[in-house]
C-alpha cells in the first residue's frame, strides 16, 4: 500500500557503485581503442570517432576524480 511506504525526494537516492562505473568507463575506452586499431575498415573516419569517444570517456573519469578530490562534488 502507498500509505506504508516512506516518502522520499529524488535527490535522496544514492547513485550506483562509483568504482564500478569508473572501471566500466575505462574498460569501454580501452575496448574502443582496440576496435580502432584492429578494425577491418579502410577509412580513418571510424578511427577518429572511436578514439574521440574513448578520449571523452577518459576525460569524464579524470574530471570526476579531480572534482571529488577537491571537494566540489560529493
Amino acid at each position: 500500500m502507498a500509505g506504508s511506504e516512506p516518502v522520499t525526494a529524488p535527490d535522496q537516492h544514492k547513485p550506483g557503485n562509483r568504482r564500478a562505473g569508473r572501471i566500466g568507463a575505462v574498460l569501454s575506452a580501452a575496448l574502443l581503442v582496440v576496435m580502432a586499431l584492429c578494425g577491418n575498415h579502410e577509412g580513418r573516419v571510424e578511427n577518429i570517432w572511436l578514439i574521440g569517444i574513448a578520449a571523452l570517456l577518459l576525460a569524464i573519469v579524470v574530471a570526476d576524480a579531480v572534482l571529488r578530490r577537491s571537494g566540489l562534488r560529493s
